[in-house]
């Protein structure tokens, strides 16, 4: 079962969520916060898989609110969603930064939410992989204003191969495409992002992307 908790301040939109979600037989909703605070709280509390978090609310919006979610060691396991009403909302810059797992517009269709919901517990690639592309591109282009030198740190303890698989993750492929652009079973591609996971101490690909990005293995706008 996988078990999700809202957060938006809007009841209507809560209420809405919850009746899609819940009437699916593998998931449930566990917990509705209104506020930030109170969705880091319930996090704690529940241990939710997944925290659809709502970017604007009050008291603590949800960028702070995801990065204190992502931070908390007890909740390794949970992933936080940003909803977003606009493709290129500047909060979400920050939500992707503070470790969100991925993005959703709030008019998205049904069906598709409820997919991505089973994709992010399942930890096996990036939401709307479109959205999330434009948001990191947006963001790293935001952060390099002023010639800042990239940081490769992270990079020194890589393989070459690391570093080839940690550029196509960046790039949005999923393991299967890692797997065939270079010739490799499947599972050793599974098991090439496994370890970067490790070496990198990323939560999930979300991470892997935006380490990508800023250190200079993926370029936005080229491919």
């Amino acid at each position: 079962m996988i078990t999700v908790a809202l957060a938006d301040d809007q009841a209507l939109v809560r209420a809405g969520f919850r009746v899609l979600l819940d009437g699916e037989d593998d998931i449930e909703v566990v917990a509705e916060a209104t506020d930030g605070e109170e969705a880091v709280a319930l996090a704690r509390h529940h241990r939710p898989d997944i925290v659809l978090m709502d970017v604007r609310m009050p008291r603590t919006d949800g960028l702070v609110a995801t990065g204190r979610i992502t931070a908390d060691p007890t909740l390794s396991r949970t992933r936080v969603v940003v909803l977003t009403t606009f493709e290129l909302d500047d909060y979400v810059f920050g939500a992707l930064k503070a470790g969100a797992s991925g993005f959703l517009l709030k008019d998205i269709e049904p069906a598709d939410l409820v997919d991505a919901v089973r994709v992010v517990a399942a930890g096996e690639a990036l939401l709307t992989p479109r959205l999330t592309r434009r948001l990191i591109e947006a963001f790293v282009a935001q952060t390099s204003v002023g010639g800042h030198d990239r940081d490769t740190t992270a990079l020194e303890q890589l393989t070459p191969r690391e570093r080839e698989v940690l550029t196509l993750v960046g790039q949005g492929l999923s393991n299967a495409e890692v797997a065939e652009r270079l010739v490799l079973s499947p599972l050793t591609a599974k098991t090439h992002v496994a370890r970067l996971f490790t070496k990198l101490a990323a939560r999930d690909r979300a991470g892997l992307v935006v380490l990508a990005y800023e250190s200079g293995l993926v370029v936005p706008g080229r491919r």
